[in-house]
């Protein structure tokens, strides 16, 4: 690692080329964005682990699916703001590596949690009198911490082969934060290994989880049809399309930049196809799976009135 820094001990962060006022506005709007995600997914974390009533599988993974929102925007909102108000934008190799492993890890771990959660769905509504044996806590614990231990292994593989590659070239990466795909078009040397390492990464925990969802759904959408009640199937549809339209967003968003060939037009719509990630996905979140149910305004009302005691 040291040999490679003695090339390269910095790189510029491009980001957006806007006008001074401008530049000044999207402070202000990436700044209430990042704030308002920050306090809801706070919220909503803290109001499961406060109330008995929340301490049900599907809560436990919004629980995790909270703390990787505003794990992920804390990685790369900040260093994006600062450099929307300072004209030096550079970031030290050490520091963009670790962004790199991290933006990495907490996006392939937010991946398979969507997927233990369309798998609590599945569950619930396909096998209803089966589901507590099925998701007992064991098995809701295993799949957490496999979704996070398989997330950041794959963040560190990736991390290690980017720190062995030369960099000695432009010091500008044409992004708003550290993004590997735009990193590793600075370096000097060959870097195929690297990219068919994200290309199969990305059939991991992208296409393979997406198709294992798309036959869940499936039986999920059959098995609601034939419920007898109007009003089951409004609940059950209810509770089910909120998920799959993040997941379709994430998803594809992912595929999008991840596996859809490179193009020299395709650099500026990257960008702003990573701010759906980095700020837009933790903001709608909590309001698409939590803010709006029923049970955790129910949970808020209760801890409100409890402090209010």
């Amino acid at each position: 690692m040291g040999g490679n820094q003695s090339w390269v001990t910095e790189f510029i962060l491009v980001g957006f080329q806007l006008s001074a006022e401008m530049e000044a506005f999207v402070f202000w709007i990436f700044s209430l964005f990042y704030i308002f995600s920050m306090l809801a997914n706070g919220v909503i974390f803290a109001l499961i682990c406060l109330d008995q009533k929340l301490h049900t599988p599907m809560y436990f993974f919004l629980a995790h699916l909270a703390v990787i929102d505003m794990s992920y925007a804390s990685n790369n909102v900040p260093k994006m703001l600062a450099n929307l108000v300072s004209q030096k934008r550079t970031i030290s190799f050490a520091p963009c590596i670790l962004q790199t492993f991290l933006y990495l890890g907490l996006a392939a771990t937010e991946c398979l949690i969507l997927v233990a959660m369309s798998y609590d769905r599945f569950v619930a509504i396909c096998h209803p009198l089966q589901y507590m044996v099925i998701m007992s806590w064991r098995a809701c614990t295993v799949l957490a911490v496999t979704s996070w231990s398989c997330g950041f292994v794959l963040a560190l593989i990736h991390a290690i082969l980017l720190v062995r590659l030369l960099f000695c070239g432009s010091r500008e990466v044409n992004h708003l934060f550290c993004e590997i795909l735009s990193v590793l078009k600075l370096a000097c040397v060959d870097t195929w290994i690297n990219k068919v390492v994200i290309f199969a990464a990305s059939v991991f925990v992208l296409v393979g989880p997406l198709c294992l969802m798309l036959v869940s759904y499936a039986r999920i959408l059959w098995a609601i049809l034939n419920i007898q009640s109007g009003e089951g199937r409004k609940k059950a549809f209810s509770t089910c399309s909120s998920h799959l339209c993040v997941v379709g967003l994430f998803f594809g968003i992912a595929m999008v930049v991840y596996m859809v060939p490179e193009s020299s037009q395709r650099e500026e719509q990257e960008k702003i196809l990573s701010l759906f990630h980095s700020l837009f996905n933790p903001m709608l979140n909590p309001l698409i799976y939590s803010l709006r149910n029923v049970q955790v305004k129910g949970a808020l009302s209760r801890v409100l009135q409890v402090r209010a005691t």
